[in-house]
């Protein structure tokens, strides 16, 4: 927070620390989106700068929502994107070779998107309004299961496995912080397990070649496998310091498939080296931090909750996108938020961030109004 006697008080009671990391990892996005274009602003960073700037608006109107205004909506909202999901699925627009959007002629709508802060949210209002005694009763898991499992079915089957995987984290995390038992867990994990098989049976070719990658890297390496192994030649090759801006001659020289989007962080890493690269992911670790102090601090069992919930969404999203771009995850295509081109992750971010900014302004409001 910022004195108001510098600014006027509505814009002094942001949270600026916030803010300056969220601009930071922005800036490191759209200059690494330029370099990407050969030093153009066009055709990524332009664009990708009006995209942030819009949802950040978007997150900065829906920081005013009241809490008790979200928990109203919550299951309202869980409805429509559940019902948009089927539509998807029946008469969604195909496109490179997926099934994720709705086409509403002035927009290309990717309902599966909304879903990854919606059930969250709607996890939390499900426990929030269960009496504290039936959390680690059945009625604790089951209803929670099928909230979780059928927008984790309909979005697999788009097919979107990154999409699904990430509301498939999101859901359990919560889950797990709102204290069902452990067994829960240990049970579900080993049952995955033993199902590994079946599941790999049920994957698309280019899902299973992306396994098959992970595991051998090296057993495809002009095919399924390039992405990946240029990935680590762009990482390894920054060395410590890093080539230079500008001077990335992976994604420049096009060695680096997707350098602009899923695999931004290897056309940074390869100018910036180690350390951008460190840098960039301690303000995201700091952004999440603070995600998590607004979880503490809140009062409410629906806030602490949706605070958690949130902060390991946005948590899942950059880990999952730096595992995979240094080999110890498989590809399954989720961007690098912020900084990768594309207003999907964006958008899905920046509504977390505004729930997230709503909930640690209240509780300020209540602190000095005590």
């Amino acid at each position: 927070m910022i004195s108001s006697a510098i600014i006027p008080q509505p814009l002094a009671r942001l949270p600026w620390k916030l803010i300056f990391l969220v601009f930071g990892i922005c800036l490191v996005g759209l200059t690494t989106l330029y370099s990407a274009a050969g030093g153009s602003a066009s055709p990524w960073a332009l664009r990708q700068g009006v995209t942030i700037v819009f949802f950040f608006c978007v997150a900065l109107a829906v920081s005013w929502i009241p809490e008790n205004t979200i928990k109203q909506l919550t299951f309202p909202a869980y409805a429509a994107i559940l019902i948009l999901l089927i539509i998807v699925e029946a008469v969604g627009f195909v496109g490179k070779g997926a099934q994720r959007w709705v086409d509403l002629g002035f927009i290309r709508l990717q309902p599966s998107e909304f879903m990854k802060p919606a059930i969250v949210l709607t996890l939390a209002r499900f426990y929030d309004l269960l009496p504290a005694g039936d959390v680690r009763r059945w009625r604790g898991l089951w209803p929670a299961a099928l909230l979780v499992l059928v927008p984790w079915a309909l979005i697999l089957v788009q097919p979107d496995l990154g999409t699904a995987t990430m509301v498939l984290l999101s859901g359990v995390t919560v889950m797990f912080l709102a204290g069902l038992p452990m067994w829960y867990f240990m049970s579900a994990a080993g049952a995955v397990a033993v199902a590994m098989p079946i599941l790999y049976s049920m994957m698309h070719d280019y899902q299973r070649k992306r396994v098959l990658i992970f595991l051998d890297p090296e057993s495809d390496p002009l095919g399924s496998g390039y992405h990946l192994a240029q990935s680590k030649i762009a990482i390894g090759s920054g060395g410590i310091a890093g080539k230079g801006y500008l001077n990335g001659s992976q994604s420049h020289l096009d060695y680096l498939p997707e350098g602009h989007t899923d695999f931004v962080f290897a056309a940074m890493v390869e100018e910036w080296g180690l350390i951008g690269g460190t840098v960039l992911i301690l303000a995201f670790l700091m952004v999440v931090r603070w995600g998590m102090q607004v979880s503490k601090r809140s009062p409410t069992r629906f806030g602490q909750l949706t605070a958690a919930g949130l902060s390991t969404t946005i948590f899942f999203y950059f880990s999952v996108n730096l595992l995979m771009v240094m080999g110890l995850a498989p590809v399954v295509g989720i961007p690098l938020p912020l900084v990768s081109y594309g207003g999907s992750a964006v958008m899905t971010v920046m509504l977390c961030l505004g729930v997230l900014m709503g909930l640690e302004r209240q509780q300020r409001t209540k602190s000095r109004l005590s």
